[in-house]
C-alpha cells in the first residue's frame, strides 16, 4: 500500500507483455479519449444516445490527430507551424473547425447509415454550434497532451505520467549516442542559424528509425543525440543495432535532398553500451528522467573512440556478448581492447559494419 497507484500501475506495466507496438497504445488512449469525451457530451446535453455521441467523438477525434500528425494535409501544417504566433492561432483555430467537421460529418453517415440515428441525413452529418465549440475545447486538450508527448518523448511522457521514476530504480538500460558528424565545420561555412536547422533535420530524421525500433530519444545534447532501451526491449532481435543502421540507411537514401536543402549530407558516429544503472525523476520547476552510472559514461567515451580508431559505429564487447544475434548483413569487427578513462579495468571494442556480400568479394 506504501508504494502506492502509481507505483503499482508502473509494476504493472513493465510485466505486461502485449502485441502491439508500445506507442500504439497512445493513439489507442487518445482516440478512446476521444469517444469518451463524446459519452461526457451526451451525459451533460442529455442527447439520449450515448452510442451516437461516441462515434461522433472518435471521428472527429482521429480527424484532428490525423491533421495534428501531418497526414491529413500536411502542407498546410508545415505553413502553419512557420507563421507568427498571433496568426497561427486563429489559422489552425479555422483548420481544426474543418478536421471537426469532417469528422463529425464521417461519424454522421456512419450513425445514420446504420440506423443508430434517427435524425435526418442533414442533421446527422452537420455539427452544431455547440458541438463545435465543446469539439475545439476537447481537441485543444487532445492536442496539447499530444504535444507535450512530442516534446519530452513519449517514453518519459508515460514514466512521468504514472510517476515510476518518483523514487530511484535500478535497472538495466542499453545507450546509444550518436553525434552528427562535421557540425562546428559546417557551423563555421554556414553560421549559426543554418546549421541549427540542419542539425534539427537530423535529429528528426532519426525519430522514425528509433520509434520503428522501441527505443527511447532521451535527450540532446548539442550536436549528439542520446537513445536508450531497456536492456530486454534492446537486445529483441538486436533492436539497439538495428536501430542504428536505419539511421544510416534513411540519411543515405536521401542524400541529394539534403544536398540540395543544406549544401552537404550528414554524416554520423555512434556508440552503443548497456549495463546497470540508476533511473530517477529529477528537477523540481522542470522535470526530466535522469540517468546516473558508469554505463552512461562509457557510452560516451565509446563515442570519443569512434574518432581515435577511425570507425563509424562503436560497440562494446560487453553489450554485443548479450546480443543473441546480429541483424543480417551485418558484422563485427574486433578492435582490442582499450583503456577507458574513468574505469578501471579496459573495454573490449568492436566495430559494427555491414559484411561484404560473397560476390563482391570475389569481385
Amino acid at each position: 500500500m506504501q508504494a502506492g497507484f502509481p507505483a503499482r500501475l508502473a509494476a504493472i506495466l513493465r510485466t505486461v507483455r502485449l502485441p502491439l507496438p508500445q506507442h500504439a497504445w497512445f493513439w489507442i488512449g487518445i482516440l478512446a479519449l476521444s469517444a469518451g469525451a463524446g459519452l461526457l457530451y451526451d451525459a451533460l446535453f442529455q442527447n439520449g444516445i450515448p452510442l451516437v455521441a461516441a462515434v461522433h467523438g472518435f471521428f472527429i477525434g482521429a480527424c484532428a490527430l490525423l491533421m495534428e500528425r501531418g497526414t491529413l494535409l500536411p502542407r498546410l501544417q508545415a505553413r502553419l507551424r512557420r507563421l507568427p504566433t498571433f496568426l497561427y492561432v486563429p489559422i489552425a483555430e479555422l483548420a481544426y473547425v474543418g478536421m471537426i467537421t469532417l469528422g463529425h460529418a464521417a461519424g454522421g453517415v456512419i450513425v445514420w447509415s446504420t440506423g443508430l440515428s434517427p435524425e435526418p441525413f442533414a442533421v446527422a452529418v452537420v455539427p452544431s454550434l455547440r458541438v463545435l465549440v465543446y469539439a475545439l475545447a476537447v481537441s485543444a486538450l487532445l492536442v496539447f497532451v499530444v504535444r507535450m508527448r512530442d516534446l519530452i518523448g513519449a517514453e518519459v511522457f508515460v514514466n512521468l505520467l504514472v510517476g515510476r521514476y518518483h523514487r530511484p530504480v535500478e535497472e538495466e538500460r542499453i545507450f546509444l549516442f550518436v553525434d552528427v558528424v562535421g557540425s562546428t565545420a559546417y557551423a563555421e561555412t554556414h553560421g549559426a542559424l543554418k546549421t541549427q536547422a540542419f542539425l534539427s533535420a537530423v535529429f528528426a530524421t532519426l525519430a522514425e528509425p528509433v520509434r520503428r525500433c522501441q527505443g527511447s530519444t532521451d535527450d540532446f545534447i548539442g550536436d549528439m543525440a542520446m537513445i536508450t532501451w531497456p536492456m530486454d526491449r534492446g537486445l529483441q532481435g538486436a533492436r539497439c543495432v538495428a536501430c542504428v543502421l536505419a539511421i544510416q540507411e534513411s540519411l543515405a537514401r536521401d542524400a541529394a535532398a539534403w544536398q540540395e536543402r543544406f549544401g552537404a549530407v550528414p554524416r554520423i558516429r555512434a556508440a552503443l553500451h548497456g549495463g546497470p544503472v540508476v533511473t530517477a525523476e529529477v528537477g523540481v520547476d522542470r522535470h526530466k528522467i535522469a540517468y546516473f552510472g558508469d554505463a552512461v559514461n562509457v557510452t560516451a567515451r565509446l563515442e570519443a573512440l569512434c574518432r581515435t580508431l577511425d570507425a563509424p559505429v562503436l560497440i562494446s564487447g560487453d553489450l554485443l556478448a548479450k546480443l543473441p544475434r546480429l541483424p543480417d548483413g551485418v558484422r563485427a569487427r574486433p578492435l582490442g581492447e582499450h583503456a577507458v578513462r574513468g574505469r578501471d579495468q579496459v573495454l573490449a571494442v568492436a566495430a559494427l559494419e555491414h559484411a561484404p556480400r560473397p560476390g563482391r568479394a570475389a569481385a
